[in-house]
């Protein structure tokens, strides 16, 4: 059961594929459970017990849930795929549950997503048209069977999936199997995370490198935009993509999504988040007495806020642990019970005190409200909020659950109209600017589209970043431009 008391943005998915001389099931379990944070809705885990065949055991819930000592001893071989997810695409049933797994020429094909595919309406509208039929809501089944179809015509499994992958936009990090060989594919902009490592055994791909570590093993590198990589035991063989030239990592990623300990695009999240919080205290300075992170989610970014400001910062939130998914939360009232649940206030820290709230983003404001209600209700005589991520003005199409402007706080009011509306003394985000410094990376190497309404990709409606207005262009460059375009086609 989805938890409806949540004010934050969802991701989004966890992937991983192992090539092991071991049995595989166990390390994909583990590395379930190490993704956990990405993903609570499903579980799946898809091995191969033979050249062709591949077996699959899928379910609602948590990994824990899902699997046990029966099922997973029942799932035997040296190659795998993994996925933990949260439907930002397709409804939330079993038949959507990855990893999804078809029959080909070639042996039965396995895939496991991260992202969205923004032209999967449209492509699927057509297939439907041609005589396809798809038996989930999802845009993996879109893309698996995309490359099933191209398997039937080609040996070369790398060219298939090329070919699949050139009629497809979007942000996504897939796990692939095609009989026992297993691969790790990237999108050619790098917006969903995916990286390399060896494991006991072997290689594997995952979201996160924390999984090659808590396995035993090491981070080899980022897969970069556009690659496959397929894996063995013995190695991992790299097919790499005409570069675009561009890049669009996810700043999400950076600022909630991956485990504090994960490396992303050769940064540590965990340094990221703190120089996010020094850079939160220079642009948004504030007088106070202590320093409160929400927890989890604020902890790290308030570890440099205190570090610069001076503030020192105590644990005046407590949080309940033992009450995530399975609260049923039908309405408004109920809802509101829910963050209580989940969040207690220590009056001790809390009473007589300027406190600052710190966390990672606000996206509807509902939660933020009634934690800043709660401290005041706890005897705080100032309650400020910093934010580490800047104001969120748009939608992201490539696999984050925020789909439209009208969910956003931010959407149509001032920084004070917001602070008034969750109740706080005063307000303060990121700059973009700010966020891309911490980063450590350049403004044109991030998708930043939810907070700059600008896109790495087509998007219906939308508008793509680096695109000049028609009132910027001479009329001899648009002529150029034009000109330009009829020979390429012509040329192709």
């Amino acid at each position: 059961m989805r938890d409806l008391s949540a004010d934050r943005a969802e991701d989004k998915c966890g992937v991983v594929g192992i090539s092991s001389d071991e049995n595989v099931a166990s390390y994909l379990y583990a590395s379930l459970r190490i993704l956990q944070h990405r993903g609570q809705n499903s579980a799946g885990i898809a091995v191969s017990s033979d050249q062709e065949t591949i077996k699959a055991v899928r379910g609602m819930g948590l990994a824990h849930e899902v699997f046990n000592a029966e099922n997973l001893s029942s799932l035997t071989g040296r190659s795998g795929i993994g996925h933990v997810r949260y439907p930002t695409t397709g409804d939330d049933m079993l038949e959507n549950v990855q990893p999804l797994v078809l029959s080909s020429g070639v042996g039965d094909v396995a895939l496991a997503h991260n992202g969205d595919i923004v032209n999967s309406e449209r492509l699927r509208e057509k297939l439907e048209d041609e005589g396809w039929a798809f038996f989930s809501t999802t845009d993996t089944e879109l893309v698996i069977r995309m490359i099933v179809n191209e398997l039937k015509d080609l040996i070369d499994p790398v060219k298939a999936v090329r070919n699949a992958l050139k009629r497809i936009e979007g942000g996504y990090a897939f796990t692939l199997m095609i009989g026992s060989k297993v691969f790790g594919i990237r999108d050619p902009l790098g917006i969903r995370p995916l990286v390399l490592g060896r494991i006991p055994g072997g290689f594997a791909v995952a979201s996160e490198s924390v999984v090659f570590e808590m396995l035993g093993g090491s981070l080899i590198r980022d897969v970069q935009p556009g690659e496959i990589v397929e894996l063995t035991t013995e190695d991992y063989v790299s097919y790499s993509a005409p570069s675009l030239g561009e890049k669009a990592n996810c700043m999400f990623e950076y600022v909630y999504f991956a485990r504090p300990d994960s490396v992303i695009d050769g940064r540590s999240v965990f340094d990221v988040r703190v120089e996010v919080g020094r850079m939160l205290a220079k642009e948004r300075p504030v007088e106070a007495d202590v320093v409160i992170p929400v927890p989890d989610s604020g902890r790290t970014h308030a570890i440099g806020f205190c570090e610069e400001s001076g503030i020192p910062m105590s644990e005046g939130l407590m949080k309940n642990r033992f009450v995530e998914r399975t609260f049923i939360l039908p309405d408004q009232k109920a809802r509101e019970a829910g963050v209580r649940m989940k969040l207690n206030p220590i009056r001790s820290v809390i009473k007589g005190k300027r406190v600052v709230i710190i966390d990672d983003s606000i996206v509807r404001g509902t939660t933020m409200r009634q934690i800043v209600q709660m401290v005041r209700e706890a005897g705080a005589t100032e309650v400020h909020v910093r934010i580490g991520c800047p104001r969120i003005i748009a939608p992201c199409y490539y696999g984050i659950d925020m789909k439209t402007r009208n969910q956003f706080i931010a959407t149509g009011r001032t920084e004070a109209e917001i602070a008034k509306e969750i109740t706080a003394d005063s307000l303060g985000y990121i700059s973009i600017e700010g966020l891309v410094k911490a980063i450590g990376s350049k403004h044109a190497e991030l998708c930043l589209g939810c907070v700059t309404a600008e896109y790495p990709t087509r998007v219906p409606g939308e508008r793509m970043r680096f695109q000049r207005s028609i009132e910027s262009y001479s009329e001899s460059q648009i002529r150029h431009e034009v000109a330009t375009r009829v020979d390429a086609r012509i040329d192709s």
